[in-house]
C-alpha cells in the first residue's frame, strides 16, 4: 500500500518506535520546524506528540526543553545555509542541521533523543563531519544508528537515511548497535531482526551488529567500516605477508572537472585533444571502453595526462552495483587520456614494485576491497582510498606472483603462437606449403599443450614433479597395479603411504632441527635407532607429522617456512583416518595377516582411494624440489658461490646436473637439501642422505634405520636396501639428538 504524502515508510516507522521503546522509552515527542523550506515533509505517528518552532534557530534550546517531558525524535531542515556559499571548504557543503545539532543539550542524565539526517553526515570522512561527530560527543552518546532507503516518499529511494539515537553521555561509553534496511529488503524480516539486535550484547544478526570496541567519536560510522566480519577480514589480510595502506603505494593524479574546468573542454578533430574518461569508461572487465561519438575530449595540461601503468576507478557506485569497485589499469591503447572528476586515478610509487601493482590490482576488485572504502554514499573519496588497508606480498607470496606471471606470459605467447600459424593457413603459395606449415610448426605448440594437461592427471603429476623417494615408489605402485600382481600391489601402495609418510616426517624433523625446536616424538625413534632390531617405521613417522600439525612452536614459524605445509598433511580428520587405515594394513601385512584372494581386490581399492587422499594432501612437495648439491665454488670478491646441484624431481635418479649462483658460503657438497616455495634451501643431513646403493648400484636417498652396537645401518627410501656406514655418521646422528 502506497504510504500518504508526508509519512514515513510503514517498516521505518515500526524501526523508530522498537528504537524508543528499547532505548528511550517513554511518550515520545516530535520536533520541527514549521518552515516547509529545506524541511523533509514528516508526518509522526499518531501515538506521538508534535511540537515546531518557526525557525531552526528555535530548535536547539526547544530540544533541551522538551527532553524535560521525555524522549524526542528531532527532525531539522535539510538545506544549506541561505546566502552561504555552497562549498564553505573545498568539496563540502554546510547545511542548517550541522547547526542545529551542535546546539542540542540534554535535559539530565537520562535525555534520550533520535535524530532524523542525511546518512552522509555519519559516513563522511569530510573534516566538517568528522568535527560535528566530535562535537555531539562532548554531551551525548551514540546508541544506535539506523540506516534506511525507501524510508520518506518524498525523498528518492535510494538516497540513504539516518536515524541516530543518542543518550546523556554518561561515565563510560555503551555499546552501540548499527542497523541498515534497503528498501529492497522483507520488512517482516528487518522487523525481527531489529529486534533481536536490540537484546543482544555482542555479536552480529543479518542486517545489524553490535559495536563493543567503540571507534573515536570522530571516526565514520559507515556501515561496513566496524562490522565485525569486516574487521576480521580486514586483520586476516596480514596473512599474505603484512599491511600498508593504498596511499603509501599510490599517489593521486589530478583530475579534469568537467563543470570547473570547462574550459578545456574541445573535439576530437582539434589539435591536440585528448580523451577525457568518465566513470562510465572504465569497464567490469578491468579495460578501458574504446572511444566513441560520445567519448569527451580536452586539451589538459601535462599534470593530467594518465601514464602506462596507472589505476582508474569509477568515483560514484551505488549500493545496489555488484560488490567490488570498478577499475582498469592504463594501457598503451588508451593513451593519451585525462581522468575526469567521475574517476580517481592513481599512480605507483616509484618504490612500489610489480609483485605490489598485481596484488594491488586483484583486492581492489574483491568484496572486502568494496566494504572497507564504504558504500554507504555514492561518491568514493580519495580520502577513503588512500586510508585503504592492502595487503603487502611476502618473499614466497613474491616469488609465486612472479611465477604465475612468467607462466601467464609463456601461455600467452603460446596462444600468439598458434593464432599466427592459423592465420598463415591461406598465406603461402601453394596449399601443400600452407599444409605442411602447419603440421610442422602446430607439433610443437600441441605437444606444449599435451604435456600441460598432463599435470591435470594426479599419477603425471606425482611421477614427474615430486620428489624421487615418493615419485619412485608410486610409479612402482602403478605398475604394480597395472600388471595384476594383486598382492604386488597391495604391498606397493602400503609401502608407498609409508615412504610417504616418512619422507615428509624426515623433512619435518630437519626444518624443526634447524629452527631449534625439539619434539617429543623424537624420543621414540631414538629408541628403536639404539635398540638394534626393528627401525622407526609408519607409525614412528606418523607421531612426527601429528605432533607437528599441533605444535605451537612450529606454528609460531614465519608464515612462509615450509613446515607450515607439511603440518597440514595430516591435520585433516579425513586424513587422520585415511593414515589410520593404512596403518593397521601395513600393521597387518608386516605380521603376516594376509588376505585371502576375494578380499584383496576391493581392499587394494580402498587402499589406493585412501593413498590418494594422501598423496593429494602432500601436493605441496611438488613446490619443494629435493636438491643434491654435488659441487660449490665460492669466490670471495663477489662474495658469491657457484652451486652445482642435481635437482631429484621425478621417479628416476639420473637427472642432469644445474647451476645456480647463491650467497651462500656454507653449502656442503655431496649433501640433500630441500628448496622452498621461496628458493631458500633447508639441509636435510643427517636426516636424509644421498649416495650411490651398493646392493642395486642405483643413486638412492637413505634414512638412519638401525645403530646395532654403534655401527649405523641406513635403508634406502626408494628400494629398502641397507647400507653399513662409518662412524662418523653416528657422530651427526647424535649432533641431532637421535643417537
Amino acid at each position: 500500500m502506497p504510504e500518504e504524502d508526508g509519512a514515513l515508510s510503514p517498516s521505518f516507522e515500526r524501526l523508530l518506535m522498537m528504537g524508543f521503546a528499547h532505548l528511550a522509552p517513554g511518550p515520545v515527542t516530535v520536533l520541527t520546524t514549521s518552515s516547509e523550506e529545506g524541511q523533509p515533509l514528516f508526518e509522526p505517528p499518531s501515538s506521538w506528540r508534535s511540537a515546531q518552532e518557526a525557525s531552526w534557530q528555535d530548535l536547539g534550546p526547544s530540544v533541551t526543553r522538551l527532553l524535560e517531558q521525555g524522549p524526542l525524535l528531532l527532525v531539522p531542515p535539510w538545506q544549506r545555509h541561505t546566502g552561504v556559499r555552497s562549498k564553505t571548504r573545498r568539496g563540502v557543503s554546510h547545511f542548517v542541521y550541522d547547526d542545529v545539532l551542535r546546539a542540542c543539550r540534554p535535559a539530565d542524565t537520562g535525555s534520550g533523543l533520535a535524530v532524523l539526517t542525511p546518512a552522509e553526515l555519519w559516513v563522511l570522512d569530510s573534516p566538517r563531519a568528522a568535527e560535528l561527530r566530535k562535537a555531539l560527543a562532548e554531551h551525548w552518546d551514540t546508541l544506535a544508528v539506523i540506516y534506511s532507503t525507501g524510508a520518506m516518499p518524498q525523498i528518492h529511494p535510494t538516497t540513504l537515511v539516518a536515524a541516530v539515537f543518542l543518550q546523556a553521555k554518561q561515565e563510560h561509553r555503551p555499546p552501540m548497535k548499527i542497523f541498515r534496511a534497503l528498501r529492497t529488503d522483507d520488512d517482516a524480516s528487518v522487523e525481527k531482526d531489529f529486534a533481536v539486535l536490540l537484546k543482544r550484547g555482542g555479536g552480529s544478526t543479518r542486517y545489524g551488529y553490535v559495536v563493543r570496541e567503540l571507534p573515536p567519536a570522530e571516526e565514520s560510522l559507515d556501515f561496513d567500516r566496524h562490522h565485525p566480519d569486516v574487521v576480521s577480514q580486514r586483520a586476516d589480510l596480514a596473512g599474505f605477508g603484512s599491511l600498508t595502506t593504498l596511499g603509501e603505494l599510490y599517489e593521486a593524479v589530478p583530475r579534469i572537472n568537467m563543470a570547473g574546468d570547462s574550459k578545456w573542454i574541445s573535439s576530437e578533430e582539434q589539435p591536440g585533444a585528448i580523451r577525457l574518461l568518465v566513470g562510465r569508461d572504465v569497464l567490469r572487465d578491468g579495460s578501458i571502453a574504446l572511444p566513441t561519438d560520445e567519448s569527451y575530449w580536452v586539451k589538459a595540461p601535462t599534470q593530467y595526462l594518465l601514464q602506462l601503468g596507472d589505476l582508474i576507478l569509477r568515483e560514484i557506485h551505488g549500493p545496489h552495483d555488484p560488490p567490488g569497485l570498478i577499475v582498469a589499469e592504463v594501457t598503451e591503447q588508451d593513451l593519451p587520456a585525462a581522468p575526469s572528476h567521475t574517476t580517481i586515478a592513481l599512480r605507483p610509487r616509484a618504490s612500489t614494485t610489480p609483485q605490489q601493482i598485481r596484488l594491488v590490482a586483484q583486492f581492489l576488485r574483491t568484496p572486502l576491497a568494496d566494504r572497507l572504502v564504504g558504500r554507504s554514499t555514492l561518491h568514493i573519496t580519495t580520502k577513503r582510498l588512500r586510508e585503504l588497508p592492502v595487503p603487502q606480498p611476502d618473499d614466497a607470496l613474491t616469488t609465486a606472483l612472479d611465477d604465475l606471471a612468467a607462466a601467464r606470459h609463456r601461455l600467452e605467447t603460446w596462444a600468439k603462437e598458434a593464432e599466427a600459424l592459423l592465420e598463415s593457413a591461406f598465406t603461402q603459395k601453394t596449399a601443400v606449403q600452407a599444409r605442411d606449415r602447419i603440421i610442422d610448426q602446430g607439433r610443437g605448440l600441441r605437444q606444449r599443450v599435451e604435456a600441460a594437461t598432463l599435470l591435470d592427471d594426479l599419477g603425471y603429476t606425482v611421477r614427474t614433479r615430486f620428489p624421487l623417494p615418493v615419485a619412485y615408489r608410486w610409479r612402482e605402485t602403478e605398475a604394480r597395479m597395472s600388471a595384476g600382481d594383486q598382492q604386488a600391489a597391495y604391498s606397493a601402495i602400503l609401502e608407498t603411504a609409508e615412504i610417504l609418510l616418512c619422507y615428509t616426517a624426515l623433512l619435518t624433523l630437519a626444518l624443526a632441527w634447524e629452527a631449534r625446536i625439539p619434539l617429543g616424538s623424537t624420543a621414540a625413534i631414538k629408541e628403536k635407532l639404539i635398540g638394534g632390531r626393528n627401525g622407526p617405521g609408519l607409525g614412528d613417522w606418523a607421531a612426527v607429522l601429528q605432533e607437528a600439525a599441533g605444535s605451537r612452536k612450529l606454528r609460531g614459524l614465519p608464515h612462509e617456512h615450509p613446515i607450515h605445509d607439511i603440518r597440514s598433511l595430516l591435520a585433516g580428520q579425513d586424513a587422520a583416518e585415511a593414515r589410520q587405515r593404512l596403518a593397521k594394513r601395513r600393521n597387518d601385512d608386516a605380521h603376516l595377516r594376509r588376505l585371502d584372494p576375494i578380499n584383496l581386490p576391493p581392499a587394494i581399492t580402498e587402499a589406493f582411494t585412501d593413498l590418494t587422499l594422501l598423496i593429494k594432501r602432500a601436493r605441496f612437495l611438488a613446490d619443494f624440489p629435493l636438491w643434491h648439491v654435488t659441487e660449490t665454488r665460492w669466490d670471495s670478491l663477489t662474495e658469491t658461490a657457484q652451486v652445482h646441484y642435481r635437482e631429484l624431481t621425478g621417479d628416476h635418479p639420473v637427472v642432469p646436473t644445474r647451476t645456480v649462483v647463491s650467497s651462500r658460503n656454507n653449502l656442503e657438497p655431496g649433501s640433500l637439501y630441500l628448496r622452498d616455495a621461496a628458493h631458500e634451501l633447508h639441509l636435510l643431513r643427517p636426516f636424509l642422505t644421498g649416495q650411490v646403493c651398493r646392493v642395486c648400484r642405483a643413486w638412492s636417498t637413505f634414512h638412519a634405520d638401525l645403530v646395532p652396537k654403534g655401527s649405523v645401518q641406513l635403508k634406502s627410501l626408494e628400494h629398502g636396501h641397507v647400507l653399513p656406514q662409518p662412524a662418523d655418521t653416528a657422530s651427526a646422528l647424535s649432533a641431532v639428538g637421535l643417537l
